[in-house]
């Protein structure tokens, strides 16, 4: 799925999916209740419902950057425009994420921009404490805790490099997402009287937790693509995470509207469970019953990219993008060039 997805129809009719249209508003107008009038009162509780409004508009841009509500792609972006994650230029996780949807270099730690695979010979290159710290992102309780810096971490400093080359694209959504945190740090502070402080410790950091749950384990390495993507049948979180806890059926079908992935799922489960090899959970507790504490999966990836290869040129350019969750260390390379 490309850019395209989200252009005009012939004729100019607008396409509307007004059950998403309406979510945004009410994650937008949940989190601006939360800091108008629960922040003065019940603090604590402002935090909690401004967290999982972080986590739903970060599901929401996914929406989004597939091409709902509309068929306009500026209007999508407009509508969730308002960066209250603060982290990700829309721009940017939409070019990186419609390149994580080839499905045949899912999990590749230079070709999968949201891979948390590592190639063996620069995993076996980190110093200890990285290696440690990588291993631990790897558990779910870790995940949940390290996630958010690590991915944003890496995200940042592969994004840097980008504008450092003089990237264009990259600095636009820069520059747009730049004005859009300048507005949400003012809401913050002088709308809701916020320390911004705060505002990033707890609502930012807790919102991307939330949202790692999801992420954990959406893709593993199976040597058949459609093997490499989880299916999560029953989710507390299922709204939060806009069903995509069905994610194969998302990353089959990524045109469907978030509101019909159960109604696919449910109307062909054993083609669905068949197709995926059976890569399945009844729900994120069993995850967490098996790896709360234990790596669910290797840094390094146990097939691909096991060693340098010749013609590869590996050196940060241009095209370099982060990954691991959009946010790993390694920066990808860009086509092979001779030294």
């Amino acid at each position: 799925m490309g850019e395209g997805a989200g252009r005009a129809p012939a004729g100019g009719a607008v396409r509307v999916e007004w059950p998403t249209v309406g979510l945004i508003v009410a994650c937008y107008g949940l989190w601006a209740t939360a800091g108008v009038a629960l922040w003065p009162a019940w603090p604590a509780a402002a935090l909690a419902v401004m967290s999982l409004c972080v986590a739903l508009q970060s599901s929401l841009m996914h929406e989004c950057l597939h091409g709902h509500p509309t068929r306009h792609a500026r209007l999508n972006e407009a509508l969730v425009g308002l960066p209250i994650g603060l982290v990700y230029p829309y721009r940017r996780f939409k070019a990186l994420h419609l390149r994580h949807h080839a499905d045949e270099r899912l999990t590749d730690p230079f070709e999968d921009p949201e891979s948390y695979y590592r190639a063996q010979w620069r995993y076996a290159r980190l110093p200890g404490a990285v290696r440690l710290l990588l291993r631990a992102n790897n558990t779910m309780v870790g995940r949940f805790v390290l996630g958010p810096p690590v991915a944003v971490a890496g995200f940042l400093a592969a994004d840097a490099q980008r504008l450092g080359a003089g990237d264009r694209t990259v600095r636009r959504a820069w520059l747009l997402h730049g004005a859009g945190v300048a507005a949400t740090l003012a809401i913050v502070a002088w709308g809701f009287g916020m320390p911004v402080w705060l505002y990033l410790l707890v609502p930012v950091w807790l919102g991307q937790s939330l949202i790692a749950i999801r992420t954990f384990a959406e893709h593993r390495w199976a040597e058949r693509p459609d093997g490499r993507t989880i299916i999560v049948e029953r989710s507390p979180f299922a709204l939060l995470f806009l069903n995509n806890n069905l994610h194969l059926v998302h990353h089959k079908r990524p045109r469907a509207p978030w509101y019909r992935l159960p109604a696919l799922y449910r109307a062909q489960r054993e083609m669905w469970l068949t197709m995926n090899d059976g890569y399945a959970y009844p729900g994120y507790f069993a995850l967490f019953r098996a790896f709360a504490l234990r790596p669910k999966e290797p840094v390094a990836h146990p097939v691909l990219r096991r060693a340098p290869e010749p013609g590869r040129a590996y050196r940060p350019r241009v095209r370099a993008h982060s990954v691991a969750g959009l946010g790993g260390t390694a920066p990808v390379p860009a086509r092979p060039q001779k030294d």
